[in-house]
Parts: structure tokens; C-alpha cells; sequence
């Protein structure tokens, strides 16, 4: 067994950061993003963004489009670069960079993953910058970093 990392009580040195991808899928026809209660696995019950993990060799872009179509059987435009949190969960003995996309999907999203996701829901991104206790944390520290370009985006996206 490894030596204890300084850090963390349960960390060894064998702990690593994740690499996350979470995406902000903003509906064309009213600005509205999609987010969805996580299903067994850590951050269980709470608010989340579609999103995974970053496969080895993956682009980022790639990565966005893959967990969409995955999870919500939607096909992801205008995907750009929005932002990155750092994420650790010493709750869970788990620590992510999430790197946050953003792009446009239009149809209703299915829940491809039932077993993952209760269900996708529109909310206004003023919405869910009110809530705290029921957001993921990875979500919650996008909102806390509250990065301009997304308002931005939105308002392009609902300009054309």
C-alpha cells in the first residue's frame, strides 16, 4: 500500500485529478440550458450539466459533442471553449478539472441514460444562478465564476 499523499486523509500517491467535460446546451429558440439529477454516482440528487469524462487522446470539442449525443441524443453546434473550475470532493476522495463547453441543440432532448439522469430539464441560466444546495459542484463553481461569455453566447444565440 502507498504512503498517505499530504494532502488529503484517504488520498495515497497514487490519487489523481480527473479531467471532466461539462456542457452548456443552450436551446436556440428561447436561451433556455439543460440540466438534469444525477443518478448513482458521486453528487447523487443533485442538479448537473450533461458531461464525462475526457478519453485519453479526446479534444475537447469532441468530447462535448460525444457526452450530448450520449446522454441526451442531441447533436451539439457552435461548440466553444467557456470555462474551467477546479473541483475537489473530499467528501467523495475525488478531485476533478472540469472543463465547461458551450454550444446550441435544437429538438427535445431523450434521457439516454436513465440509470445516470432522472431526466433533462430547460432552466433559465439566470435560474440556476439563484440555486446553490441542489447544484453539483462543478456546476455550482461555474456559477460562482460567473463566466460573461455565456450571457454573451445566450444573447447571440437568441439574436439569430
Amino acid at each position: 500500500m502507498d504512503p498517505p499523499a499530504p494532502f488529503h486523509p484517504t488520498a495515497t500517491r497514487r490519487s489523481r485529478v480527473q479531467v471532466g467535460v461539462g456542457v452548456v446546451v443552450v436551446r436556440p429558440e428561447d436561451g433556455r440550458v439543460y440540466a438534469g439529477i444525477r443518478r448513482n454516482s458521486h453528487g447523487a440528487g443533485l442538479l448537473a450539466l450533461p458531461g464525462g469524462h475526457l478519453e485519453l487522446y479526446e479534444e475537447w470539442e469532441e468530447c462535448a459533442r460525444r457526452e450530448v449525443k450520449e446522454e441526451m441524443n442531441l447533436s451539439l453546434d457552435n461548440v466553444q471553449f467557456l470555462h474551467v473550475t477546479n473541483d475537489p470532493m473530499p467528501d467523495e476522495n475525488k478531485h476533478y478539472i472540469t472543463i465547461f463547453m458551450m454550444g446550441t441543440a435544437t429538438g427535445e432532448p431523450i434521457n439516454a441514460e436513465p440509470h445516470k439522469c432522472e431526466g433533462w430539464y430547460a432552466f433559465d441560466w439566470i435560474d440556476l444562478m439563484q440555486r446553490n444546495d441542489d447544484l453539483f459542484g462543478p456546476l455550482r463553481n461555474l456559477i460562482r465564476g460567473n463566466p460573461s461569455s455565456l450571457q454573451q453566447f445566450i444573447q447571440q444565440v437568441l439574436q439569430r
